[in-house]
């Protein structure tokens, strides 16, 4: 049987690269979006997997999806915004949106997979978080204490569903290039470049290798870790 994984936020581009990575492994993979329809439908069918749309942060929305799809094995919970500027000038709204999405968002998606991994005593939630969860960022406070309490959950929720042959893990990326990061001046790049310690840009491709190897077989034997994949930014 060929085995389902769901990837929130899976058109954008850690995301995109996680749903080939899994493709390329066996899984059938669902490629969840909210807004970028296109990018979703185009990826799914290079990848031979399907889009679905839901909002992470509407529970009643992730339930009716995950009922359609069906038996899910492999959960990675990747949906993630961010707004740059200070703690004091983010408004309500916007603040509550990021915490909405990141880490409600999160809980809502793995709440929603569980009964099925449960009753088959078997699956794998991957969470991603990020090297700002783990240290903070200036001027993305409220980013920072959602990815912060992604790590929490992941560790938490690995010791609830140990039992039952569930493993929940956490990836936690640092500055990885993507389109997320395209505001940024070549002379930024470069400051930045110069606190990585292997002195290297993390690609998509380095967070979609590490999501693969939580969820395989070799990683039978961990839960509830924190894997960084940051080029050695935050140790």
């Amino acid at each position: 049987m060929i085995s389902k994984a769901l990837v929130t936020g899976g058109a954008g581009g850690i995301g995109s690269a996680i749903c080939r990575s899994l493709a390329e492994n066996g899984y059938t993979v669902y490629v969840s979006y909210s807004r970028s329809k296109d990018k979703a439908e185009a990826l799914a069918a290079e990848i031979g997997g399907y889009a679905v749309c839901f909002d992470v942060s509407d529970a009643s929305e992730v339930r009716k999806a995950v009922s359609d799809i069906g038996s899910i094995s492999l959960l990675v919970n990747n949906a993630g915004i961010s707004v740059v500027d200070t703690f004091d000038r983010v408004d309500d709204s916007t603040a509550q949106r990021i915490l909405s999405v990141n880490l409600t968002g999160t809980m809502n998606c793995s709440r929603a997979v569980l009964p099925g991994m449960i009753s088959a005593k078997a699956g794998c939630i991957i969470n991603v978080s990020s090297m700002w969860g783990q240290v903070g960022a200036s001027c993305e406070v409220d980013y920072s204490a959602s990815k912060a309490g992604i790590i929490g959950f992941t560790k938490a929720l690995a010791k609830e569903t140990a039992p039952s042959g569930i493993r929940v893990n956490c990836v936690a990326p640092g500055f990885i290039m993507t389109d997320m990061n395209a505001h940024f001046s070549p002379e930024d790049l470069a400051l930045i470049k110069e606190d990585i310690p292997l002195g290297i840009f993390g690609r998509p491709e380095h967070v979609a290798d590490a999501v693969a190897f939580l969820a395989s077989d070799k990683a039978e034997y961990i839960t509830g870790q924190i894997l960084a994949v940051n080029g050695g930014m935050v140790i």
